[in-house]
């Protein structure tokens, strides 16, 4: 007979499972805050980390269209 899964003990279970989750973005957010020259501060990997999840802005095809984009940045 087939195991059955309320939906409280899946609901604790998936609380588990987000701690671990979290528990493992901590560790690689410490692991990659460290490199031959030091450690990088918390505050950088967190807006590295959030700047990576954003939309992306300005595309570029070209050289010109990448040049012209630094010069019309503000």
């Amino acid at each position: 007979m087939p195991q059955m899964i309320t939906i409280p003990r899946l609901n604790n279970q998936i609380q588990n499972l987000q701690k671990e989750i979290q528990n493992l973005r901590s560790l690689v957010i410490g692991m990659a805050g460290k490199d031959k020259e030091g450690q990088y501060k918390p505050s950088f990997i967190k807006k590295i980390l959030q700047s990576s999840q954003e939309k992306v802005k300005n595309t570029f095809s070209d050289k010109d269209s990448f040049l012209l984009q630094l010069t019309d940045h503000d």
